[in-house]
């Protein structure tokens, strides 16, 4: 029997995913996820793009920095993550990729070069040999840097097989360590693009010396299908996302892939080291951060992926779960529990709850263990039933999502009146202000906090709702009312914009139940964006998603909308300090 070879997981989230449309994460978001992919177990990180924007440049720097040397949940592997930065073939793009993940223990840098016709012609330009030129010259100057390089023929799917073996066997001899082989607009079949990967790794010279990499995209769909059939060719690298986010149609999902893997174990030559109880976790934590909601039959991961209603599946389950499961639920992190949470439990049944459900002790500062505890509690006073293990993923989640932590504020009392709607207590609030330790006050940057809610309306009347909002750092509070007959949630936001100075669009917005019952705990989802002085600019920039959870659906969409102009008001603020910071650097970005 062959012997089977370790699957090398990379993992194009920040970068690839973040290109979703309406994706935008702050530097502070992008390390934390950054942090749950490393304990999750993944072997690179594409960090980002360094050279295409101040902001970039920083987030890439900061997780080289501070997750290039963790080790926890990685025991097994025995390193950290690689940390990898993309790069243009340009000695520009490199040096700044290399200055970007230099601080980190491992670290690569990733050229790529369009090799298809079609792109040479119409978008660089170049011919053949100039693009040979241009790649050998990117990876050489790439290996002057460090060890590790990667390079990636853009869009080989569509590219002259004998060139592509002619242009990497060059820039093989020049350095590269990885050859990535991307179906970058998802255009080939499994058949196809497995023939692809066996005809590349058969006649390109060196092909021995290197490690063969799968990129897809899911234009078509076949984006897992495709990449197991690299992996079935040749192929040990694999390029995946979580939740298979990215522009377009996506990416290939990582979950998938590995569980494919895990699933026929005597299929594929390989084997990973992905802690797949973590699926769960992380794939709540991406949707969360990206305001990208999983699709509910999506699979692995998605709502409905172990949820059985037909009488002839629930009948066969409950005699033996492998009847209709071929996987188990807890192998990707979606547990059951015989303990009930409630509004006695403490702080250590709930910890303990937590790292059941797949969150790592460490996931949580101090800050927001607090903000964990104080909103279970919250719930639980106001819900009739027991706490959930949905109710629970959403609280942490949610506050994970966010790089705020927020300091409590007392409730206000509610109006007992049939008609006004006073919002839960707001005594564990998150996902609304920054820490204040990280932001100077002198800056003159204004965050905001829900203080108090109050809605008044009904069948055939006009919403009314007045919003208080503490003003941080200051915390003077500022209290505005407006008026809507389109219904409760647009008068909320109107006020919430009376005070927020910032010309604001509301692109989407979403409601669900985490679980059933009239009083479960609601979450909304909303994404906005800054209008542009420019109207027809507007659509070009970028937009801002905020969570907010709370058995009182108005309460969560209050705190949702309130997360996302903080976001937007961070963005602004961070990118003209890191064009102000990155101002004197010898490598331009």
């Amino acid at each position: 029997m062959q012997q089977k070879g370790k699957l090398i997981v990379f993992d194009t989230s920040l970068r690839d995913g973040e290109q979703s449309p309406g994706v935008t994460l702050n530097v502070e978001e992008k390390v934390a996820i950054a942090k749950q992919l490393s304990r999750l177990g993944v072997d690179v990180i594409e960090a980002g793009f360094p050279i295409a924007s101040p902001g970039d440049f920083l987030a890439v720097e900061k997780i080289a920095q501070e997750v290039g040397s963790l080790m926890e949940g990685r025991e097994a592997i025995g390193k950290p993550v690689v940390v990898c930065g993309l790069a243009r073939a340009v000695q520009k793009d490199i040096q700044t990729a290399y200055d970007a993940i230099k601080s980190a223990k491992c670290h690569r840098i990733h050229t790529f070069l369009a090799t298809s016709d079609i792109h040479l012609e119409h978008k660089l330009k170049i011919s053949r040999e100039k693009c040979l030129e241009r790649a050998v010259e990117a990876v050489s100057f790439a290996k002057s840097l460090c060890e590790d390089i990667e390079f990636s023929p853009e869009d080989a799917g569509r590219s002259d097989p004998d060139f592509l073996v002619k242009i990497l066997s060059a820039v093989i001899k020049a350095g590269a360590t990885t050859l990535n082989i991307p179906d970058t607009v998802g255009y080939k079949t499994p058949t196809e693009f497995g023939g692809l990967i066996k005809y590349l790794v058969d006649n390109t010279v060196g092909a021995k010396d290197v490690v063969w990499s799968v990129h897809c995209h899911n234009d078509l769909g076949l984006a897992t299908a495709n990449t197991l059939a690299g992996i079935s060719n040749g192929s040990r690298q694999v390029e995946v996302t979580i939740n298979g986010i990215g522009e377009r149609a996506g990416n290939t999902a990582l979950e998938e892939v590995v569980m494919n893997i895990f699933t026929h174990p005597n299929t594929y030559p390989v084997y990973h080291t992905i802690n797949t109880r973590l699926f769960a976790s992380t794939s709540r934590l991406i949707s969360d951060m990206t305001g990208m909601l999983v699709q509910p039959n999506k699979a692995i991961v998605g709502k409905n992926a172990f949820l059985h209603e037909s009488g002839i599946h629930q009948d066969g389950v409950l005699k033996n779960k492998e009847t209709y499961e071929i996987i188990k639920p807890e192998d990707v992190g979606v547990f059951t529990s015989n303990i009930l949470l409630g509004k006695h439990s403490g702080r250590h049944a709930i910890q303990s709850r937590l790292e059941e459900l797949g969150y790592s002790p460490f996931s949580f500062t101090e800050a927001q263990k607090d903000a964990v505890f104080a909103r279970f509690k919250t719930v639980a006073d106001s819900k009739k039933t027991s706490v959930t293990d949905d109710d629970l993923n959403a609280i942490a989640s949610s506050i994970l999502s966010s790089s705020f932590e927020t300091p409590s504020n007392p409730s206000e009392p509610a109006q007992n009146s049939s008609e006004a709607h006073e919002g839960a207590p707001l005594s564990s609030s998150f996902n609304q202000a920054p820490d204040f330790s990280t932001i100077s006050k002198t800056s003159g940057t204004k965050f905001y906090e829900l203080s108090k809610l109050q809605v008044l309306g009904g069948l055939g009347t006009a919403s009314s709702a007045t919003v208080s909002l503490k003003v941080l750092p200051t915390g003077e509070v500022l209290t505005e009312t407006a008026q809507a007959r389109s219904g409760p949630v647009e008068s909320i936001f109107s006020a919430i914009k009376k005070i927020i100075p910032l010309d604001i669009s509301l692109i989407s917005y979403n409601l669900s139940a985490t679980s059933k019952g009239s009083d479960s705990v609601g979450k909304a989802t909303i994404r906005i964006r800054e209008n542009s002085a420019v109207p027809s600019e507007t659509n070009d920039l970028p937009t801002f998603a905020g969570t907010g959870i709370d058995t009182d659906v108005l309460t969560a969409s209050a705190f949702a909308y309130i997360s996302a102009a903080n976001r937007l008001i961070l963005h602004n603020d961070s990118s003209s300090a890191s064009r102000s910071s990155l101002k004197d650097r010898s490598a331009p970005v």
